[in-house]
């Protein structure tokens, strides 16, 4: 700890000490009071709910002995008529020897009727009732009279305005029944209550007292009694804002005087630490003529000299990093990576003297692969020194291995590992990582079916490649200089290779659906053009799948849109699944999709549309449904199949004859596949192709012509020409 700090800790102990504790006895002693008042409170409270309990036990129970003292069967209903007329018991009932009810008045609570006299509830009470024995003159007994009082939330608010307190009923599992708590504080009541034992007072987080009260002979409810806190409302808030104030107080005064103290000292600490960071502008103010002052003095006198000397040398390297840092803005504004990789490399070398370097990428394995090299002749540990790619890393191994997982640069001289790593030989090195530009998000496509996994080949250190020279003249070592310096070159190389990845990934989204990964309507433009070309130059036939969800509507309008684009990411998913390499799949716009089958046959085509047909019928799709539990959606799907060039001269009209299949086979019942009428007359072309003649059943079949010896087959006929891959 400085000077300063010690000064200052020690202040600050002497002031705020007697503080804390001064703030503590307060509030502790506020804090006993205020619960011995509510424990004060909660006990007469106890002692007025078992007061209430017991008048209203004893006038049921006057009640029930005013009907049993009437003998005549008549006269006595009469009279149970009247106690409840009168208002004192809600409910007679009148009970013969065997059990059976004699006779009860109307209206009388619900069961099950808690007796007074009982030591607790055995269940949720719904009426407080007294029973009494009914007797002949002779003394024989006849059975017994009860009345009964509901014990209804009425009941409960009247505990409450007599005792002046919360009231809370519970049934036996320890539930509430009735209660006169608000809504925001009924939890933390019935938590404390659970805590409560005997006439144990808890308390609760906002500051309310609760007991429990019964059941117990005589008062038989099991109620639960609460009072708020008599605390004032913002004691605490002012206790620490008193502590804060006099803390703010006593640090401003402890600065004061520990600044004053030591300012001198610390002024020439932070000078020479600049100084010996590089800041050779640092100087210290004289304030007084002692000691410390003429060692400012000296210090103000030593750093003007060495700045005069470092300004001369550092002058030319600044021009040359001006020079390269225009350089590497105009490299990373064109996109081919190997010629901006080619050029960053030679100019780093040129700029440290190095004799060889490197410039390695991450791939998707966890390898370095070399990019471009120069001057590693003779150095090259295997492969074709041609190639750069025969240099290969795995992260973690070796010098450039070590940079890219740690993501620190490294320098010094060579030490040869057995077994080797695959680097090349050298005396020295420096080599820096370099990753993508801060801000920059990995590119690729979404994590979903039909895209590639997000485009994340840096490792944990963020590094997606690694920059390295080899040796100097002379046999001198790397300096920090030269750190600094390929620092930049590795800067201008992220942002190129992130600069080609956002123009990648720019091609790739205006091509594909955002949603299912497939490709999109434009691209669809694109294809069908082409395709027809192709098959036109070559005399092969084109297949093309119109397909549309059946009743897609009712699943958004059922379980959400959600689980509508689930369906449709699904959807998208199997198509994929049952196409070959070198057919294409696109989403034309909501659940309307199209496939393209080159060198595939009206046959072939069916026999897809078959399988695309029963791998979605087949499956339902699970979706997550509105409480959250998965779904299994049924789903179907139509489909309307066209050959160029039986049913159509372009591309266009192929699409169209598609579509009017699909029609078709939605008009027959959804769920199957319509294949396109031929048109009448048999559209012609302006170009000529090689025939291709359709067998007598109906279904044209690619390369079946004299002129275009092709095997004939399904979906998988004709050779397969290059294509990107599915969905991208």
């Amino acid at each position: 700890m400085t000077l300063r700090g010690r000064l200052t800790a020690a202040f600050l102990t002497v002031v705020l000490g007697p503080v804390l504790l001064g703030a503590f006895f307060v509030g502790s002693t506020l804090s006993a009071v205020d619960r011995g008042r509510a424990t004060e409170r909660l006990g007469l409270a106890a002692a007025g709910v078992r007061t209430s309990v017991d008048a209203l036990c004893q006038q049921l129970r006057a009640a029930a002995d005013a009907v049993a003292l009437v003998a005549d069967p008549a006269a006595r209903s009469r009279a149970a008529d009247q106690v409840v007329s009168r208002g004192l018991a809600a409910a007679v009932q009148i009970v013969d020897t065997a059990g059976r009810t004699s006779y009860a008045t109307l209206g009388g609570p619900a069961g099950p009727w808690q007796d007074c006299a009982a030591d607790a509830a055995t269940g949720p009470v719904r009426a407080l009732a007294a029973r009494v024995r009914l007797r002949d003159p002779a003394g024989a007994d006849l059975g017994t009279v009860a009345a009964a009082q509901p014990v209804d939330p009425a009941f409960v608010a009247r505990l409450a305005a007599v005792t002046g307190v919360g009231v809370t009923l519970l049934d036996d599992p320890g539930r509430i029944t009735h209660t006169t708590e608000d809504r925001e504080v009924r939890a933390a009541v019935l938590a404390a209550a659970r805590e409560a034992d005997g006439d144990r007072v808890t308390g609760t987080a906002d500051g309310r007292y609760v007991r429990r009260v019964g059941p117990s002979p005589g008062q038989p409810l099991p109620l639960v009694l609460s009072v708020p806190g008599e605390r004032p409302p913002g004691l605490y808030a002012a206790l620490v804002g008193a502590v804060v104030l006099a803390a703010l107080l006593a640090v401003l005064a402890a600065w004061r005087l520990a600044r004053v103290t030591t300012r001198p000292l610390v002024e020439l600490a932070g000078a020479v630490d600049r100084v010996a960071h590089g800041d050779l502008t640092a100087r210290v103010p004289v304030r007084s003529r002692d000691e410390i002052g003429r060692l400012a003095a000296a210090f103000n006198r030593m750093t003007r000299e060495t700045g005069s000397y470092v300004a001369a040398l550092t002058s030319s390297r600044d021009q040359l990093r001006g020079h390269l840092t225009v350089l590497g803005d105009t490299l990373a504004s064109t996109h081919d990576l190997q010629r901006i990789l080619r050029v960053i490399l030679h100019s780093a070398i040129v700029a440290t003297g190095a004799r060889a370097g490197a410039v390695l990428l991450l791939d998707g394995d966890g390898v370095l692969v070399g990019q471009c090299v120069e001057g590693l002749d003779g150095r090259w540990p295997t492969g074709d020194p041609a190639d750069p790619a025969t240099l290969r890393v795995p992260v973690g191994a070796g010098v450039l291995g070590a940079v890219a997982a740690t993501g620190e640069p490294l320098r010094g001289r060579w030490e040869a590992v057995d077994p080797p790593t695959g680097e090349p030989s050298c005396e020295t090195y420096v080599a820096v990582p370099f990753a993508a530009p801060r801000g920059a998000e990995p590119r690729g496509g979404p994590d979903r079916p039909g895209h590639p996994p997000a485009d994340d080949d840096a490792t944990e250190s963020g590094a997606l490649g690694v920059l390295a020279l080899y040796d100097r003249p002379g046999a001198d070592e790397f300096d920090d200089g030269d750190l600094v310096t390929l620092r930049t070159f590795a800067g201008h190389a992220a942002v190129a290779v992130e600069n080609v990845r956002v123009h990648e990934e720019a091609q790739r989204l205006s091509l594909t659906d955002p949603l299912t990964g497939l490709w999109n309507y434009r691209y669809l433009r694109e294809s069908i053009r082409r395709e027809v070309e192709r098959a036109n130059r070559f005399g092969r036939m084109l297949s093309v799948l119109a397909l549309d969800l059946d009743r897609f509507k009712d699943v958004n309008d059922t379980w959400g849109h959600a689980a509508g684009d689930a369906v449709l990411v699904e959807f998208a998913r199997r198509v994929r699944g049952e196409i070959r390499e070198v057919d294409l799949a696109f989403r034309q716009g909501g659940e309307e999709f199209v496939v393209l089958l080159p060198e595939t046959d009206a046959r072939g085509a069916t026999i897809v549309a078959e399988r695309l047909g029963s791998v979605v019928r087949d499956q339902p799709v699970r979706v997550e449904g509105h409480t959250g539990e998965p779904i299994a959606v049924p789903v179907t799907v139509s489909i309307g199949i066209a050959v160029y060039p039986d049913h159509a001269a372009g591309g266009q009209q192929v699409l169209d004859a598609a579509d009017d299949a699909l029609y078709a086979a939605k008009a027959a019942g959804r769920d199957g596949y319509r294949l396109a009428r031929a048109p009448d007359p048999v559209p012609t072309q302006e170009i000529p192709v090689v025939a291709a003649v359709s067998p007598p059943d109906g279904l044209p079949r690619a390369g079946a012509g004299d002129a275009a010896p092709v095997a004939q087959g399904g979906a998988s006929s004709g050779p397969h020409p290059p294509r990107q891959s599915r969905g991208r």
